[in-house]
């Protein structure tokens, strides 16, 4: 009954705790019991007492149901990779994994944690689960992302000790995820580099201090132009219209986000970074950017789209499969 411990997890994207992943040793308490179940063996013969031998037998069988119970209760468990979202470098990177139990018996207190090559086996789990029968679990298990790039889950380990805690049972699973780590934003970058072809749409960094007037909201407007104070006015007898705060200013250059025209002479990671908070600033002021990083040009666009796909540039930039 007893299985040799396995160092390396055997690499999957989703698995099955079947019984030949699932091993099983006797805990610190367990030793301490099989010690007691001795003694009381050696008195029962030096005695010969038939109710000690008993008491023994089944103190014994007791410890053995244990084991078959502590085994059980994790074999058969489905586990299955969840979301990653990316992540800032120096942040938490996050992993969903999710546990199905689709037999008709509840799984009470398994343990569960990410465990690295090295980690001491003895190592006390951080999440505690009970998946009921024929539901699920899901389970978010952090591990530290210092670097830009894709960062790879380690190995997570499972362990129960339940029901009597005298057998600990253990697995390990290599889960197929990763996920994208984003250079860290400059804490103190430049102003926005607004520069390149002029355009006469009225909106951008220049312009936006002589007040126009107020018009009918049209799509594309961004939402920090709302007129709110008219809007309030307009009652549903009104037809209750959105209206936007008009600006004209003449030419307005565009917002032009190019790594190739900073300093040479910076750090690399220090450029990735700046180039990292121009964007979350475009964002945040809804300002219309266009993106270039070495071959890779993105026409000016705002959006969640937009700045995923130039973060995604810049976190794999000089990285395999980067720009």
């Amino acid at each position: 009954m007893f299985r040799p411990a396995v160092r390396k997890p055997e690499p999957s994207g989703a698995a099955v705790l079947t019984m030949r992943r699932v091993y099983v040793l006797p805990t610190r308490p367990g030793m301490a019991y099989a010690v007691l179940l001795l003694l009381m063996l050696i008195g029962a013969i030096n005695y010969t007492l038939g109710l000690g031998f008993a008491l023994t037998f089944f103190a014994g069988s007791c410890a053995v149901a244990d084991m078959v119970l502590t085994v059980m209760n994790m074999a058969g468990l489905r586990l299955t990779a969840g979301r990653a979202q990316p992540v800032f470098a120096g942040e938490e990177a996050q992993f969903e994994v999710q546990l199905h139990n689709d037999g008709t018996t509840d799984r009470h207190a398994v343990r569960l944690g990410f465990h690295p090559p090295g980690t001491p086996r003895t190592m006390e789990l951080p999440h505690a689960v009970d998946v009921p029968a024929g539901a699920s679990a899901a389970v978010v298990l952090t591990v530290p992302a210092p670097q830009r790039g894709w960062l790879p889950a380690p190995p997570v380990r499972l362990t129960t000790r339940f029901p009597l805690g005298l057998f600990g049972a253990w697995s390990n699973w290599q889960p197929d995820m990763r996920v994208l780590v984003y250079p860290f934003p400059e804490a103190d970058a430049p102003p926005l580099p607004v520069r390149g072809a002029a355009s006469a749409e009225g909106h951008g960094a220049v312009g936006l201090d002589n007040f126009a007037g107020i018009r009918s909201y049209q799509p594309g407007d961004p939402m920090r132009h709302l007129a709110w104070r008219q809007i309030a006015r307009l009652g549903p007898a009104d037809g209750g219209q959105l209206v936007t705060k008009h600006f004209d200013g003449g030419a307005v250059a565009e917002l032009l986000l190019d790594f190739g025209e900073l300093q040479p002479m910076l750090d690399l990671e220090l450029r990735l970074a700046r180039m990292t908070q121009w964007v979350l600033d475009a964002e945040g002021r809804a300002l219309p950017y266009a993106f270039r990083l070495g071959h890779l040009h993105y026409p000016a666009a705002l959006g969640d789209a937009h700045r995923a796909a130039c973060l995604r540039a810049l976190a794999l930039y000089g990285r395999e499969g980067g720009a």
